[in-house]
């Protein structure tokens, strides 16, 4: 259970209960966080959390079937995508995503020149 958030430059300063010291917050580092996601708040117009993402049909701007969102990678600033059964990571990132409907279940993007022959 956490016992505060505060912002703190890009991210958030989150105390936990029981942990009253750097050395025990240090065995939590790089650790998973599990949370509700009915508790998340709204990430704002434009913008989905990640797991949000997961599951939905990929497809390009011309309409192909790119296959299903398997997993998010962030390479630095930039997001990928793997889909379907190719091993090809997808970029989703500007300005290849063109939009992302989850209501729809659809994530649609450009394909760089190249990549159609990769899939």
């Amino acid at each position: 259970m956490f016992h505060s958030v505060r912002p703190t430059h890009d991210r958030l300063l989150v105390r936990f209960a029981g942990v009253h010291s750097r050395e025990d917050a240090a065995q939590l580092v790089n650790g998973d966080l599990w949370v509700d996601s009915a508790k998340l708040p709204d990430p704002g117009p434009g913008v989905a959390y990640t797991f949000q993402v997961v599951g939905l049909r990929l497809v390009g701007t011309d309409g192909k079937e790119l296959g299903t969102v398997r997993e998010i990678i962030e390479v630095g600033d930039r997001l990928f995508c793997s889909a379907g059964s190719s091993k090809t990571l997808l970029p989703i990132h500007t300005p290849y995503l063109k939009s992302v409907d989850l209501e729809g279940g659809v994530m649609t993007i450009e394909l760089p020149a190249g990549f159609e022959e990769l899939l």
